[in-house]
C-alpha cells in the first residue's frame, strides 16, 4: 500500500485550476516532473504535483515567464541561497511591470488627448485620431 494519494491528470487539473493540456505542456517543458504511470499507461500524480502546478499558475499570474518560473522552482529547492535569488527575480519582475505600467500610461494619455480632440463627426480628413495614425486612404 502506498502512502501517497494517486491522482489522475483530470483531478490535479481541477485541483490546481489549470487545463489538462497545460499540465502536459509543463511536463514537456520540464516544469513538472514526469509522472508515474499506471500499468494501463495513465499518468499518476501526487499532491506535490498539485502544489507545484499552483506555484506555476500563481507565478504566471504575477507576470513571470516560463523561464523565470523554471529559475524560481530551482531556487525554491536551494535551502541556503535560494531566497536571495527569488527576491532578486521578483524585484526584477516588479521593475519590468513598473516600466510596462509607465509605458501604458503614456499610451493612454496620448490616446486620451486624441479622443478628446476628435469631434466625432465631419470628414475623416479632419479626424485627429486618423491623422495621428497616418490616415491611409485606399
Amino acid at each position: 500500500m502506498t502512502t501517497h494519494a494517486s491522482l489522475t491528470i483530470g483531478r490535479i487539473a481541477q485541483s490546481a485550476g489549470v487545463a489538462i493540456d497545460t499540465i502536459r505542456f509543463y511536463e514537456r517543458e520540464g516544469l513538472l516532473p514526469p509522472p508515474r504511470r499506471r500499468p494501463s499507461g495513465y499518468r499518476e500524480y501526487d499532491q506535490a504535483a498539485v502544489s507545484r502546478l499552483r506555484f506555476i499558475r500563481r507565478a504566471k499570474d504575477l507576470g513571470f515567464t516560463l523561464e523565470e518560473i523554471r529559475e524560481l522552482l530551482a531556487l525554491s529547492a536551494d535551502r541556503h541561497g535560494g531566497v536571495e535569488g527569488v527576491k532578486e527575480r521578483a524585484a526584477a519582475r516588479l521593475r519590468a511591470i513598473d516600466e510596462r505600467i509607465a509605458e501604458l500610461q503614456r499610451v493612454r494619455d496620448g490616446l486620451s488627448e486624441l479622443v478628446e480632440a476628435c469631434p466625432g463627426h465631419g470628414s475623416p480628413d479632419d479626424c485627429p485620431i486618423l491623422k495621428a495614425l497616418g490616415n491611409v486612404n485606399p
